[in-house]
């Protein structure tokens, strides 16, 4: 107690009070190193995918017009291997063995046959002027075109261009959405809508004329032919989509953006100039992604 009191007394006069001195002996502490987190390092070609076999997984946005995606996209890799294994090599040798006026024919006798198809959408579209169009481009290539083989009626003085059409443009023309998007193993993309419509479409002539057309021996041989030919015509373009980011997406936009162009196409009365050949939706028996 006598210590503390001398401490007080020296602080109150102004003096200082010296720490006591350390043993010389006894070792200094090191304060020890700062700890430096390491960070995991990234693997850029894992991510480019540079490595011989290497598979990269790539996460797709989900849209709502596709929310059977996961389905669909293992569809779309079935498809995709049929097509490169068998289907584009039958397809690519089907267009060079056949010289291109035949080819022309069989595909002008098959679009002449869905001329009928064409005839009545038209009509339910209320376009009397297009139906009548459609029903003597029908009249001038079955006879003067011999069965349609030649497509007299696009040309002068006549001209009257081929102009597709089915009930799935019908329905979108009255407001029928597409709904959910589907890729059907073989047979490439659609929707819900254009899979009931193209049904619908491929009845009439089975249905209405009968025979030959309601025979598989007729409607199988029509399918493949127009499936080979379509699937050679757009071979660059499918390609193409193959090696776009992700081929699935592409596949899928590019077919939904030109089945609503083609029901645009019919508010805007410029159909002549909007429709490219084979846009009304899924082809019979159309193999391998071929586009519609």
């Amino acid at each position: 107690m006598t210590a503390a009191v001398a401490v007080i007394a020296m602080l109150l006069a102004g003096a200082t009070v010296e720490p006591a001195p350390q043993d010389a002996a006894a070792p200094v502490a090191t304060p020890p190193p700062p700890v430096v987190p390491t960070l995991p390092t990234t693997d850029t070609k894992a991510e480019r995918g540079t490595e011989p076999g290497e598979i990269v997984v790539r996460a797709r946005v989900r849209t709502p017009s596709d929310p059977l995606q996961a389905v669909n996209a293992k569809s779309f890799a079935i498809t995709q291997a049929v097509d490169e294994a068998i289907v584009r090599p039958v397809a690519l040798t089907y267009q060079k063995i056949l010289p291109d006026p035949v080819r022309s024919g069989i595909r002008n006798i098959i679009n002449n046959l869905r001329e009928p198809v064409v005839f009545l959408n038209f009509l339910l579209q209320l376009k009397p002027g297009k139906a009548a169009e459609t029903a003597a481009r029908f009249a001038i290539n079955s006879t003067v075109g011999i069965a349609g083989t030649f497509d007299f009626a696009k040309r002068k003085p006549i001209n009257l261009p081929r102009r597709p059409n089915g009930l799935g443009n019908t329905l979108g023309y009255y407001g029928v959405k597409p709904g959910p998007f589907l890729f059907l193993p073989l047979l490439g993309p659609t929707s819900l809508r254009d899979l009931f419509a193209d049904t619908a479409d491929r009845l009439v002539l089975p249905t209405v004329v009968g025979k030959p057309f309601n025979k598989l021996y007729v409607a199988i041989p029509i399918g493949l032919f127009s499936s080979l030919d379509q699937r050679a015509e757009y071979d660059e373009k499918l390609m193409a989509q193959r090696e776009t980011a992700d081929p699935y997406v592409a596949r899928r936009e590019e077919y939904l953006a030109r089945r609503q162009a083609a029901i645009d196409a019919l508010h805007s009365q410029k159909w002549r100039d909007a429709h490219p050949r084979g846009v009304t939706g899924t082809v019979p028996l159309a193999p391998a992604s071929v586009p519609r």
